[in-house]
């Protein structure tokens, strides 16, 4: 997948690393190595034109298991069950901040489709492996991203929300600065919805509600959280 105008443009002061990385995973590839996403959905977070980020939400990495990751951070192939333990800790924070329902899969699409780029901070990994493909160069090129989210929001006086969960989602709240500074991105930070840390501050930090309030409060259209919702059908196995 290539990347849309808009974000070759916001990335190019990192255009020599997404080069360097494309090209380190792709001789992964053709060495054997299962690289998950799927090739096509590598880049697919960036789909989402600059200027329709209304919400950002930052993750690690891809989840290590064939068949689970699909672009988006934190999110699942639809067809996965149970969802993976985050996931579902989320989707419990989100009953409890605006009272969704339990979601029919774990399928995050609906979120982007409205403005929330779900980012992780390293776009692939190693089937199996969790973390492997930190510091292959990943990081510059979501770092830039970040940045030009803030720097878009600043110059365009448009609302930016960034959900930052856990530690290294918080560190990088120095890229936003430039829309903090303006008064147009809200960052909103707490404990990461893992199994590890989710009840030392995760749950009850109601992200949800308090982004559309920002939202609301600078004339955006908020975010229909609530994700479609399905009966589970008998023998069908709870998605979590």
């Amino acid at each position: 997948m290539d990347l849309p105008a808009d974000w070759a443009a916001a990335l190019a002061p990192a255009a020599t690393d997404l080069e360097s990385v494309r090209h380190a995973v792709a001789r992964r590839r053709e060495q054997g190595e299962e690289v998950l996403p799927a090739a096509q959905h590598v880049l697919r977070a960036f789909s989402l034109p600059v200027e329709s980020v209304r919400v950002l939400i930052v993750g690690q990495d891809p989840y290590p298991t064939p068949g689970h990751a699909i672009g988006f951070a934190f999110a699942a192939d639809a067809h996965v069950r149970p969802v993976p333990r985050s996931l579902a800790n989320i989707f419990s924070e989100l009953h409890d901040d605006v009272g969704a329902p339990p979601p029919a899969t774990g399928d995050l699409t609906p979120w982007a489709d409205q403005g929330v780029m779900l980012l992780n901070r390293v776009l692939t990994v190693a089937a199996g492996s969790a973390g492997s493909h930190r510091g292959l160069g990943w990081e510059a090129v979501t770092d830039a991203a970040i940045t030009a989210l803030a720097q878009h929001s600043a110059a365009a006086g448009t609302p930016l929300v960034a959900i930052l969960w856990g530690r290294d989602a918080q560190q990088l709240r120095p890229l936003l600065a430039a829309g903090e500074e303006a008064g147009t991105t809200a960052v909103i930070a707490s404990a990461h919805p893992s199994p590890l840390s989710a009840r030392r501050g995760f749950f009850g930090s109601r992200p949800f509600s308090r982004a559309n309030a920002f939202l609301r409060q600078h004339g955006a259209r908020e975010i229909r959280w609530e994700l479609p919702a399905a009966e589970a059908a008998p023998g069908t196995q709870p998605l979590f």
